[in-house]
């Protein structure tokens, strides 16, 4: 088993005016099953995190850093100079009492967010908005970053974690640096009971049932799968099947797709 070292955390409770209870699906939608193997798990408290932070002119003073079980990153609790605290993403090399700036056009150091074409190309960047004004919805999880390529007519060229180049507006805002937790990619679970506990269920392979239950079961011993490719129970294709619409409306966006592994 390989754990993450939470000894950069603060030993606090978390902030109880910006935590609530969560309601989980576990995987179903109007009772039926939509997403399987899920159920179960610790019950957790939702952190209510400033995915926006588009306030220009906030100075944030970072007073804890804290474990969030919804998410792979750390969470920075923080105040700004009206007094008001939030959760923020925790950038990597965070430390307490430091101030972290949002503004148009601040210094290039990690935690200061503002404008992207106010950001220097080959910077990288994370918790990048898509669209002005709707907060961040790229590079959020554990260790995540995208590096600045270009400006032009109003865009900026990213790439992102996945190695696709895209566009995103160049109104929008993005934090300086890499997400926290960059370590969360070396973990290893170690055991099923640890999988249980975050809501995992376990699943069995198609191969170990019988011809009845699974397209892939039957044989004796390890028998291959007998087809051409890998289906669901219900026979639909799996495993490397596209899924993304042909005429999809941010295709325009894309400017390079991902590099196939």
């Amino acid at each position: 088993m390989v754990v993450t070292d939470y000894g950069v955390l603060t030993k606090k409770k978390p902030e109880k005016s910006l935590t609530g209870f969560l309601h989980r699906k576990r995987g179903r939608s109007h009772g039926k099953i939509t997403i399987r193997h899920r159920g179960g798990g610790s019950k957790r408290l939702w952190r209510e995190i400033d995915f926006m932070q588009d306030k220009v002119g906030e100075n944030l003073k970072i007073l804890a850093l804290e474990y969030d079980p919804n998410r792979t990153a750390f969470v920075a609790l923080v105040r700004n100079q009206y007094g008001k605290k939030k959760y923020i993403l925790a950038y990597d090399g965070v430390k307490v009492g430091d101030t972290v700036q949002v503004a148009d056009r601040a210094q290039v150091n990690n935690g200061n967010r503002m404008r992207l074409k106010n950001i220097p190309i080959g910077t990288f960047v994370h918790n990048i908005e898509i669209v002005e004004g709707k907060g961040g919805q790229l590079a959020r999880s554990a260790g995540a970053y995208a590096k600045i390529l270009a400006h032009e007519g109003g865009y900026t060229n990213l790439v992102m974690p996945s190695t696709e180049v895209r566009k995103v507006e160049s109104d929008g805002f993005a934090t300086i640096g890499q997400v926290s937790n960059s370590s969360h990619s070396d973990e290893v679970i170690g055991k099923a009971g640890k999988n249980r506990l975050r809501g995992k269920r376990p699943r069995v392979r198609g191969s170990a049932m019988n011809p009845v239950d699974h397209p892939h079961g039957g044989g004796e011993g390890r028998a291959p799968i007998g087809l051409k490719h890998p289906k669901t129970p219900w026979g639909k294709p799996a495993l490397g099947v596209k899924t993304r619409k042909r005429k999809k409306y941010s295709d325009r966006l894309i400017v390079k797709r991902r590099k196939k592994a």
